[in-house]
């Protein structure tokens, strides 16, 4: 396995680079099995053999590559684990009820602070409910009839409770110290050396947007779109390279609601918002960055499954803005659009896997030496010679297709169209390389 499988589940074997992951666990690629469960699990329900369709249901939660769905069945009973981020999810159903539960954190004394956030939470939850159990374990819990329990209602419910359980604990933690974490077990740490080089990158890659924000000559007044393309190209950058949890993902998930909101607030009003929460990233100590650099399994994905022309779609509306900054000679300008559509992407959409891989490939060749750190040993660009090892990129594209070409037979991209003149013209012939892939699936 090798650089590109232990991301997404795409078998690209490019032998001894590290095991690094990057980017949101996506759950839109189902293989024919797990459809086929879901198939019966709903063929099962309708029968009203509801033990069954629990069975099937979670085999088709189950991604076999991370093993992210226990279950087993004595009794008439089923028991089942599920995991999502730094939680983990138990329950037990039989053809009468179902409960999922999830325990958020522990508290020897309840606090009024967290316990009014958690009520105020419940409002706007659908199907689950956080609570208090009888060892002072806050959590969040789901349970119900088995007769109106549907796998499609099941799948958002357990959803909200996975989702709301991953996301509140890290939380909650950081900011009530009388709470401590509960059924982390199963959260595997990374080796210090990649933590080191995640955190050197996240502060550098902040301090020098910021610096360039201080030192352009562009006036971003009137161009206040172009701050923003820098704002969120760095947000977005962060957040698929990276991979944080707690406090820093929330602060790159909250950038990014900010900026999209519809509210009466200016770009400009956006941008001053948005860089005091960088600041504020800026200011967090290793250790708090450390304590959120973890490896994790999830079930559920944030992003939704788009196809290629929704992707197609979104460069078209995005890529021409590069024209003037590059002609004005703001270069880190120009190179924050492309980023922003690879990053906007990634953050957003579940994306074909060749997409994916045409995108993870970008960011390995324009921040070549954030991955040579990591340990990966393809260098691509080089940013002191500012020359670019063609045959690398062309050989990691033809192999992207060779992995695909089963699914989507037409791909071919048409890497003859490549501009290797400099970083800037390589970024937008490269996005338009992948703008214009045929990507028709085989039937």
């Amino acid at each position: 396995m090798g650089i590109f499988d232990k991301i997404f589940g795409i078998d690209l074997r490019l032998e001894n680079q590290p095991d690094v992951k990057f980017g949101r666990y996506t759950d839109a690629y189902k293989s024919n099995a797990q459809y086929d469960a879901w198939e019966r699990s709903i063929e099962s329900f309708e029968a009203e053999k509801y033990l069954e369709s629990y069975e099937f249901f979670l085999k088709y939660l189950r991604d076999e590559n991370i093993a992210n769905v226990n279950h087993s069945i004595q009794n008439g009973v089923i028991t089942f684990e599920i995991f999502q981020g730094s939680k983990k999810l138990t329950g037990t159903a039989d053809n009468n009820k179902i409960t999922v539960l999830s325990k958020v954190a522990h508290t020897n004394k309840p606090n009024i602070g967290f316990m009014r956030r958690l009520m105020e939470k419940n409002y706007f939850l659908k199907f689950s409910r956080f609570a208090l159990d009888n060892d002072n374990n806050l959590i969040i819990i789901f349970n119900s009839n088995s007769v109106v329990a549907s796998p499609y209602k099941l799948y958002y419910a357990i959803k909200e409770v996975a989702t709301h359980a991953d996301k509140q604990d890290d939380l909650l933690l950081d900011e009530f110290e009388s709470l401590t974490p509960v059924d982390v077990s199963h959260i595997e740490d990374l080796p210090i050396e990649e933590k080191e080089v995640k955190y050197h990158f996240i502060k550098d890659r902040i301090t020098s947007t910021l610096n360039i924000v201080d030192t352009t000559t562009l006036d971003l007044n009137q161009y206040p779109g172009a701050l923003a393309y820098l704002y969120m190209d760095l947000n977005y950058r962060l957040d698929y390279l990276t991979k944080p949890e707690g406090f820093a993902m929330e602060s790159m998930e909250r950038i990014h609601r900010s900026y999209f909101e519809k509210d009466d607030k200016s770009i400009g009003q956006k941008n001053i918002a948005i860089k005091r929460d960088l600041k504020e990233m800026l200011a967090r100590s290793k250790e708090e960055y450390f304590k959120e650099l973890y490896l994790i399994n999830s079930t559920f994905g944030v992003t939704s499954p788009v196809n290629h022309d929704k992707v197609a779609s979104f460069i078209d509306g995005e890529l021409g803005h590069m024209d003037y900054y590059y002609e004005q000679g703001h270069k880190e300008i120009t190179m924050a659009i492309p980023g922003y559509v690879v990053g906007y992407c990634f953050f957003n959409y579940g994306l074909p896997k060749p997409i994916h891989a045409f995108f993870h490939l970008y960011y390995q060749i324009v921040e070549s030496k954030y991955f040579r750190d990591l340990g990966f040993t393809l260098n691509y660009y080089d940013e002191v010679k500012e020359t670019f090892d063609k045959r690398a990129i062309i050989k990691s594209i033809k192999y992207i297709v060779s992995e695909n070409d089963n699914r989507f037979p037409k791909l071919n991209p048409n890497t003859s169209r490549l501009n290797f003149d400099n970083l800037v013209l390589f970024a937008k012939s490269y996005i338009l390389m992948v703008r214009n892939l045929n990507m028709m699936r085989k039937d």
